[in-house]
């Protein structure tokens, strides 16, 4: 299932990105906000980000599979076996984040891509290219976060 849906996701970004031609392209904000090119941006930006956490997921199952070591020393056993455990803790990070980029990848199929969720407000290119998968306004964030800090406290 998971193979079909990467295969799919693929696809459609690479038609779309290919026909709008983004070699050397750094969105301006001269620009109208989330034109084609700028969604064409992104979208490649998400679906290469998605490919390359996929890869390492890949690599690091297929090493834990091949590993067979055999240790004779317990401290050397349990220093592998934490070593395993970090790894794994970090590639089910990303499978969450790869929910949130196919997320973004769907607002950007939907038109809503670029936009906070909670003002509608244009959430910013300088914001959107350090991390494409953001939902809120850096105001509406920041506001969320006060929040979050109230309530736990």
């Amino acid at each position: 299932m998971l193979k079909k849906i990467e295969t799919k996701k693929i696809e459609t970004k690479k038609t779309k990105s290919e026909a709008i031609n983004l070699d050397g392209y750094a969105p301006s904000e001269r620009e109208k906000f989330m034109n084609a090119r700028q969604l064409a941006y992104f979208a490649k930006k998400l679906q290469e980000w998605r490919d390359d956490i996929l890869k390492a997921n890949r690599d690091t199952l297929q090493y834990l599979h091949e590993d067979s070591s055999q240790y004779s020393d317990d401290a050397d056993r349990a220093s592998a076996e934490t070593d395993k455990t970090l790894e794994l803790r970090a590639r089910d990070r990303q499978r969450k984040l790869i929910c949130k980029i196919d997320e973004a990848i769907e607002r950007i199929e939907n038109g809503s891509y670029g936009y906070c969720m909670e003002t509608g407000e244009p959430i910013g290119l300088k914001r959107l290219d350090a991390r494409p998968i953001a939902v809120l306004s850096i105001e509406a964030q920041e506001r969320h976060e006060r929040k979050e800090r109230i309530f736990r406290n």
